[in-house]
């Protein structure tokens, strides 16, 4: 049998692994930026130590084709760093070996993931007296150094619980529990045993570019440079944004829901109907004190940005809400009104237009417009015709007056080009926001933002926008980049971050989305993607209490039974 490797001819021989493949290929080398992580067969990530070729064990002379293998038709695609999925490969080989390191050194203490902090990855750590920083950077040096192979072995739930429960990982052995499956997958050295649901790099020294640094409470672990992964990224602390991830681990803790266990026991008692009462009463404490920040301040333009499916339209309409109860007249503006004519924008190097980049945008027109208003000016207000791909003008016009606040909603909303010189800083306030979730699947399994925001954009653009769970995932990619490079770098600098976020909501997100992950045929492109979303799904418990969930809820623009879209 022969496959092509990234365009590379090879015979493989039965219980030949991908890797020995790629080492006679000569595709294996000592950089990170060029190195194989992982490797992508019909739709499906594979480890690198996976054999396309196995003997049968009833008819060695006839060796068992795997069924991925079969449907690619020996087509492998490798991945490095910068393939995302590479990159994820990367992040759980460093969970293992910093896991695996706090236990050989700390084994009575409790690790615990937090938050990603741009390049950097909290991890809190208790119980463990004389922690340090440095001591922990030395035992992940030795544990890469011995290069460990990382194999995954596939044992009974039943057996994984007690292993876990015999370890003292409770929160382990409580997430087993939901599991429907009778076997779990885990990967071993010594006496530690963990997994992070998804493929690995083959060893760990594969981990060739990180550093440690000490932080408060536990460590920061940070990844390479995305766009030189062969150094260490530059670590910038974002203590805004910290905070407001810790307040809402905070409210988790509170609630008695820090963990998807935790949520499966409060569907099954009923008590989540609790739980969505409490947390839209926080929402809406929350949007009242950043409406009296606005008044007191004296502010005449909310500048709102946030990430895609953060909730940012609901954001601008409750905000507007609690503004009126100050007397204030709100006037809700959007961004996309002010994009350049289609036909106007030039491509990138690649040949493809960027809607992401800044430059879409006609931020001079902006400008010009939010210091005449702001100025006691009127002015005619565009509008942008999505289907013509044109801006239009349609005689609106717009003066404000003495109680007139305007909440301008948009991607690029904080970055500082759309405001005009000399503009008195006071008359705006800018506002971040996106939904922080402080639920964890287990200690060692975060559930990442980004995952959440998958999830609303897949329900609410195939109910609202009839998109497709395939065409969906095949832009995230490209909206991802466009995040980190229009929306994240200015996070820190807004006056309020909002965490959009309910504890909730993975429960109710499941009843809409599972039938359509669930159809997605393996063959497809975006298969891997969404397998990564139901391993994490079949554990939570599905909660049909669409009728708590009040209709100005931010969950309700996804879900659909938005009172700000009637």
């Amino acid at each position: 049998m022969n496959l092509v490797i990234d365009g590379h001819s090879v015979a493989v021989q039965t219980g030949q692994s991908l890797l020995q493949l790629i080492r006679q290929l000569g595709l294996v080398t000592g950089k990170l930026s060029t190195n194989p992580l992982a490797a992508k067969i019909a739709g499906e990530v594979f480890t690198l130590n996976y054999i396309p070729l196995r003997e049968k064990e009833l008819a060695p002379d006839r060796p068992s084709i795997r069924r991925a293998m079969a449907a690619s038709r020996g087509v492998v695609h490798l991945l490095r760093y910068s393939d995302p999925t590479g990159k994820d490969a990367y992040a759980r080989t460093a969970q293992f070996v910093l896991f695996l390191a706090l236990r050989q050194l700390w084994p009575d203490a409790r690790a615990k993931m937090h938050c990603t902090v741009g390049a950097g990855l909290y991890i809190e750590v208790n119980g463990a007296e004389d922690f340090s920083a440095e001591k922990l950077k030395e035992q992940v040096a030795k544990i890469v150094a011995e290069d460990i192979p990382l194999l995954r072995s596939r044992i009974s739930t039943e057996e994984a619980i007690q292993r876990y429960t015999e370890q003292g990982q409770i929160d382990k052995a409580r997430l087993l529990r939901w599991r429907t499956t009778p076997q779990f997958d885990i990967y071993a050295h010594g006496d530690f045993a963990d997994y992070y649901y998804g493929e690995m790099a083959p060893s760990t020294g594969y981990l060739k570019v990180w550093d440690i640094l000490s932080a408060p409470g536990g460590f920061t672990f940070v990844f390479p440079d995305d766009r030189n992964p062969d150094r260490v990224a530059e670590y910038r602390e974002m203590p805004h944004f910290f905070s407001v991830y810790t307040e809402g681990q905070r409210w988790g803790e509170l609630m008695e829901c820090e963990t998807v266990a935790d949520l499966n026991d409060l569907v099954g008692s009923g008590q989540i109907r609790e739980l969505i009462r409490v947390n839209e009463a926080l929402h809406e404490k929350r949007f009242s004190q950043v409406a009296d920040l606005v008044c007191k301040r004296g502010a005449k333009a909310v500048m709102l940005a946030g990430p895609s499916s953060s909730g940012k339209t609901t954001s601008a309409h409750r905000l507007a809400t609690q503004l009126r109860v100050h007397g204030k007249k709100p006037i809700l503006m959007s961004l996309d009104d002010y994009y350049l004519d289609r036909d106007k924008i030039l491509p990138g190097p690649d040949g493809k237009v960027d809607l992401e980049h800044i430059n879409t945008l006609d931020t001079e027109l902006f400008g010009k417009q939010l210091a005449a208003l702001l100025d006691g000016q009127e002015v005619e207000l565009p509008t942008f015709n999505f289907k013509a791909g044109c801006r239009e003008w349609h005689g609106e016009k717009l003066r404000l007056n003495a109680d007139s606040v305007i909440i301008v909603e948009g991607l690029h909303a904080l970055n500082p080009v759309l405001l005009p010189q000399g503009l008195d800083p006071s008359l705006v306030f800018r506002m971040f926001v996106s939904p922080l979730l402080p639920l964890n699947l287990d200690d060692h399994n975060r559930i990442p933002t980004s995952y959440l925001r998958l999830l609303r954009r897949i329900v609410r653009d195939y109910e609202s926008r009839g998109t497709s769970v395939e065409g969906t995932i095949g832009m995230w990619d490209s909206v991802r980049r466009g995040e980190k490079r229009w929306i994240f770098p200015y996070q820190e600098n807004a006056d309020v971050i909002f965490n959009s976020s309910t504890l909730y909501e993975l429960a109710v997100l499941k009843k809409h989305i599972f039938p359509l992950l669930t159809a997605v045929p393996p063959e497809e492109e975006c298969y891997d993607e969404v397998r990564a979303i139901v391993k994490v799904l079949n554990f939570v418990q599905e909660a049909d209490v669409d009728d708590e969930i009040p209709p100005t809820s931010l969950i309700r623009e996804f879900i659909g039974g938005n009172t700000f879209y009637r």
